[in-house]
């Protein structure tokens, strides 16, 4: 083969064995070729016999220059919106040390605290944060966009109090009717699955519900059109009332207003999207959540914890686990699995570089130039006003003379300059300022006005009288007297040299991609490619308000629609949506449309979601938020569904039969057989079936999920379609779904001119992340169609390779018909229970190897997940098993009695270099077995940071902010 071709074919490059290898790979599995392979491993009946119609791959070269041109049909208008989202400045040393870094972008969630250290630390310090500036107790690492944080706000409160019994019969929600737009669309949707009835009105008329049974409260701070109220009065009859008080606070804002964790507020939610993070026409931004201790064992999402390892030194950790989705599943405190890790880290980062001072005159600039805007529209602009009495960024201007000035020619006037305001009817606009804004931007807004005053203006037409400088548009009741950010942590790294050095001291605590191949089962850690972020620093893709009209983003929507293309073709669905920003997420969006679907055939009643008992914990805890009954499906030995034990539930929930969930190939790693037949019995029986798409790795170009008969399914883009882990997050969990389903997909109240307006909404953007929607997109056009087949083709051989060379020193858990597994395996560490070894102990060893370990204890307890995926060489998979393999012999040693149970290498894994170099060696066996159990180590050490951590003293002992 032409060596200049092999290097122009992105393949080659993203797939990690090279021919050889795989030739020796098949060799091993007395497989004469790929397609003998797959043809063994999944059912004749299900497989594809066309190829994938995509357009076919271009080098990275091409995909560079064609990306670079697609950007230039975004116009880039300067934006006042507002409403959640601002122009900010990201620091450049943040940019270039995380955002761009794959040291920071390419690890997995922090389940394993000793290499994770660096960005648990990050964690905590937004958490800190997030507490200081919100006067809250608590608060967790990051929540997926302010809407999904408001709603899973109001689910939490509606949990505990049915847990308390608070709730009657007829629950409703009060929400101001000064909310934002998107969040109370996506209220409504959750509301409607959880048969919770909303009120919006006035929160001066909450007295006037007083025989409504309102357990919540949601009110705006400052609102969604500027204005900065005084609760006080309606806080108070809240609490006499019983009723929780929820609020959406603007957080860059609270450095100048009374936090509401002051005035007795409950939750406190919002964005950091104006803590250095792009706008990216709507995401990624992590969210915050802030609360009362009382609610910490209810809160969503992770929340980090301070703990200690065996040598008594700090160390942090995921805390109170137990409330979480993976353990408690159907009765888990909300289906957060992926958050948003990446944008969290550089909000706090950004903290950390301005400081508490820095950030109060970053605030105090907004409010300084937003006053002296107010005040040269209000005495230069004839027949306007403006009507906030109090405001902190954001000014309402109402049109009292429209024979003077009109909003018609504001509008046109406003685009042939290329600006945009937030245009609320004919007679209102709003104007948000923000970190960017300066003196350029006031005289530019001004000559818009004046423009349509038919008035030239002049430079410096109203100065400032010396009290209108010094005076304050915020109440004096509501002026912020409370210190925040006094911990040292935010008054260290205010130079560029001393913060990207404590960035770097950060970074070298996590095992990342960068160091060894991380292989989860059901997670999918490929290689993010280079080429593929590049558009993530790009002017044209980062600066776009989500609200903007659609002919000033013809680059987002070639890429948009491009996408939504490429995903029915691969999955044979006739309808998607881009909206959900997260696996979960998706499988909740997908779980809504059904509940719409059967709603539209006057089938209320369907509402019993069947789960196989192996499925990821996400499934349970999203039919619960979606409102359903959730029963489990057993399976059996060989961990395919238990077809006696379905069709017996099925026949007992015929005519309440909603929905049933499964995983494909199933999550135990193998294509089971009998699908078609499954599906078939639930829509005999009134049913539809989501397919969860964490396994989609295994079907890209060999198999399609519609073909099977499956109604919906949601795809992981931050798995099977490249979008970086970030540590935890950013994702997508886009939904496909057949054509009876298109009419019932996520709409949003921002998109114009879209036809059969619908109510559900998950997303707080339209498009739930956009700019890392050109990752995938990058992903699909550099491989192409072969390409795509090859990756899953590949990501089959590795996980073959690895269990025929496993599989005579651990037990292969389940194997299909003919021998072979999808693109994962389980291997079974339960029997080495009998002299004291847990699976645990095996994960701990990898990491002095240098690995991080597989999925364990799911699907099964006790046992090992591993998925290879297609990016891993041989090289790396043999260094993989060699571990595997030298671990079982370390087990064997304790079985001989050459080490005892409590003292071996495994139980006092890992070994990390304080404890390496401590004067005092307690060990039955040389500091050399622990560090370098295999010659190659040496050259590729990790050291994790920190020796095992005490997962029960942290949860003894909760401490969620920095000490």
């Amino acid at each position: 083969m032409n060596e200049d071709f092999i290097r122009r074919k992105f393949y080659f490059r993203h797939i990690g064995p090279s021919l050889e290898e795989i030739h020796k790979m098949l060799k091993i599995l007395k497989c004469s070729s790929i397609k003998e392979l797959i043809n063994k491993t999944i059912p004749k009946e299900i497989r594809l016999k066309k190829n994938l119609i995509l357009p076919n791959s271009i080098s990275e070269y091409k995909y560079l220059n064609h990306i670079f041109r697609i950007s230039k049909r975004n116009k880039v208008f300067r934006s006042y919106i507002g409403i959640g989202y601002k122009n900010t400045v990201t620091p450049a040393v943040i940019q270039r040390n995380i955002l761009e870094n794959p040291n920071w972008y390419t690890p997995y969630t922090p389940y394993q605290p000793e290499i994770s250290q660096g960005r648990l630390e990050a964690l905590i310090n937004f958490q800190t944060m997030i507490s200081d500036l919100t006067s809250m107790k608590i608060s967790n690492a990051s929540m997926l966009d302010e809407g999904t944080a408001t709603a899973d706000a109001m689910f939490m409160i509606y949990k505990e109090s049915l847990r308390r019994k608070r709730i009657k019969n007829d629950p409703y929600f009060f929400v101001s009717d000064e909310i934002f737009p998107q969040t109370f669309s996506i209220l409504k949707t959750r509301c409607f699955g959880l048969g919770i009835k909303l009120i919006q009105d006035s929160h001066g008329k909450l007295k006037k519900y007083q025989k409504k049974d309102i357990f919540g409260l949601l009110l705006p701070y400052p609102s969604s059109l500027g204005e900065i109220y005084d609760y006080t009065e309606t806080v108070k009859y809240a609490k006499e009332k019983d009723v929780s008080v929820i609020v959406s606070a603007d957080l860059l804002s609270l450095t100048l207003l009374t936090p509401p964790g002051e005035w007795n507020a409950d939750v406190v939610v919002g964005s950091t999207q104006s803590f250095g993070i792009p706008m990216g026409y709507g995401g990624p931004h992590a969210a915050f959540f802030s609360t009362r201790e009382k609610y910490k064992r209810f809160l969503p999402g992770r929340i980090i914890g301070e703990s200690v390892d065996r040598k008594n030194k700090k160390a942090f950790r995921m805390a109170l686990q137990t409330r979480e989705q993976h353990i408690k599943r159907e009765r888990a405190t909300s289906n957060i699995c992926t958050s948003q890790v990446l944008p969290a880290i550089m909000a706090s980062m950004y903290a950390l570089y301005h400081g508490p001072k820095g950030l109060k005159i970053i605030a105090e600039n907004i409010h300084k130039w937003t006053k002296k805007l107010e005040n040269e529209l209000t005495h230069t602009v004839n027949g306007i006003e403006q009507i906030n009495s109090f405001y902190f960024d954001t000014l309402r201007i109402k049109i009292k003379k429209p024979e003077i000035f009109s909003l018609e020619k504001l509008k046109k006037v406003a685009e042939r300059r290329r600006t945009n305001f937030r245009y609320l009817d004919f007679h209102h606009l709003t104007i948000t300022l923000d970190e960017t804004s300066c003196e350029e931007d006031i005289h530019h807004i001004l000559s818009i006005f004046h423009e349509v005053n038919n008035h030239k203006m002049e430079r410096n037409t109203y100065k400032f009288k010396k009290n209108q400088e010094e005076k304050y548009k915020i109440p004096n009741s509501l002026r912020r007297r409370s210190n925040f950010l006094t911990h040292s942590i935010f008054h260290k790294f205010h130079s560029e040299n001393e913060l990207m050095r404590y960035i770097k001291r950060l970074e070298r605590k996590d095992l990342s991609l960068t160091h060894s191949m991380i292989p989860l089962g059901s997670c999918t850690m490929k290689l993010n490619a280079s080429a593929e972020l590049f558009s993530l620093s790009q002017y044209e893709w980062r600066n776009i308000h989500p609200f903007v009209p659609k002919d000033q983003t013809k680059g987002y929507q070639f890429i948009i629609k491009n996408l939504e293309k490429y995903l029915k073709e691969i999955t044979g669905f006739s309808g998607i949506s881009l909206q959900p920003n997260s696996g979960a997420q998706g499988e909740y969006a997908g779980l809504m449309v059904i509940k719409a679907y059967h709603h539209s055939l006057q089938e209320d009643k369907r509402n019993v979601a069947l789960i196989p008992s192996s499925s990821h914990g996400t499934n349970p805890a999203s039919a619960m938020m979606a409102g359903m009954k959730v029963i489990l499906i057993s399976t059996k030995k060989d961990g395919s569904i238990d077809k006696k034990d379905l069709f017996k539930k099925v026949k007992e929930n015929k005519d309440f039969l909603s929905v049933l969930m499964i995983t494909y190939p199933s999550t135990h790693g193998v294509y089971e057989s009998h699908v078609k037949e499954i599906i078939e019995i639930i829509h005999e029986n009134g049913g539809q079936v989501y397919m969860d798409g964490a396994n989609m790795n295994a079907q890209i170009g060999l198999m399609k999920p519609e073909k099977i008969g499956v109604d919906v399914c949601h795809l992981n883009l931050h798995k099977t379609f490249a979008i970086p882990h970030g540590g935890g997050g950013p994702g997508m969990g886009p939904i496909c779904v057949a054509s009876h389903l298109q009419p019932f997909l996520p709409d949003h109240p921002f998109l114009q001119n879209e036809k059969n307006k619908k109510t559900l909404t998950v997303s707080s953007s339209p498009y739930g992340s956009p700019l890392i929607l050109t990752i995938s997109y990058a992903y699909i056009r550099l491989l192409g169609p072969d390409g795509l087949r090859k990756c899953t083709e590949i990501s089959i051989l590795n996980a073959n390779y690895i269990k025929e060379k496993l599989k005579n020193d651990y037990k292969i858990l389940y194997v299909g018909k003919n021998d072979t597994v999808a693109h994962e395996l389980i291997i079974d560490c339960r029997i080495f229970k009998s002299i004291g070894i847990e699976v645990i102990d095996i994960a701990k060893r990898m990491m002095d190897y240098g690995f991080h370990a597989p999925t364990i204890s799911f699907p099964v307890e006790g046992c090992m997940m591993i998925e290879p995926t297609e990016s891993e060489s041989k090289e790396e998979l043999d260094r993989f098993i060699e571990t595997l393999i030298n671990i079982r012999k370390e087990i064997k040693e304790i079985e001989k009695g050459q080490f005892s149970e409590k003292e071996n290498v495994l139980k006092n894994a890992p070994h990390s270099l304080d404890l390496l170099t401590d004067n005092k060696w307690i060990y039955p066996y040389t500091r050399e077995k622990a560090a370098y159990p295999l010659n190659w180590v040496k050259e590729r050490k990790f050291w994790p940071s920190i020796s095992r951590i005490d997962d029960g003293y942290g949860d003894r002992n909760l401490i969620c902010t920095c000490t």
